[in-house]
């Protein structure tokens, strides 16, 4: 005796009316998913990566495994605070060990002073006021991997 059904029986083809609720499920699942990830990813990488020169790399390289006052910035966007293995990072940024850099915890951060931001830290940054740069700059940080 067979626990599942025989579905060699079935010959029907979905209704025309299935065909649609299925596509619209499916668009509406993709307009959601992408309305998710949009503001995270509303800025400019093109303008980003000119930010990133004017405001980053001075102390920052965007190639990997290359520190320079700062930490390399590549692959930074999803990345564990202080867990490059060859950089001296501050006590006080060690010391944040929930923190991953998404673009929601870099918008919190990079949005004042680093002293207010993560008080001990070695970074001598006072922070990016401008909504629209910033933007910029954590979208083209996520390109960079």
């Amino acid at each position: 005796m067979a626990i599942w059904p025989d579905m060699t029986r079935i010959h029907h083809a979905p209704t025309p009316s299935l065909k649609r609720t299925l596509r619209n499920t499916l668009v509406l699942a993709l307009v959601l998913a992408r309305t998710a990830v949009a503001p995270a990813l509303a800025g400019d990488a093109g303008a980003g990566k000119d930010v990133f020169k004017t405001e980053c790399a001075e102390c920052h390289s965007i190639k990997e495994g290359r520190n320079k006052k700062g930490p390399s910035l590549f692959g930074v966007v999803g990345r564990k605070a202080a867990s490059l293995p060859d950089y001296g990072y501050s006590d006080a940024l060690r010391g944040q060990t929930t923190w991953t850099w998404t673009p929601e915890q870099l918008h919190a951060y990079l949005s004042q002073p680093a002293k207010r931001a993560n008080p001990g830290t070695k970074m001598k940054y006072d922070g990016l006021n401008d909504q629209k740069q910033l933007d910029d700059l954590i979208t083209y940080l996520g390109t960079i991997h």
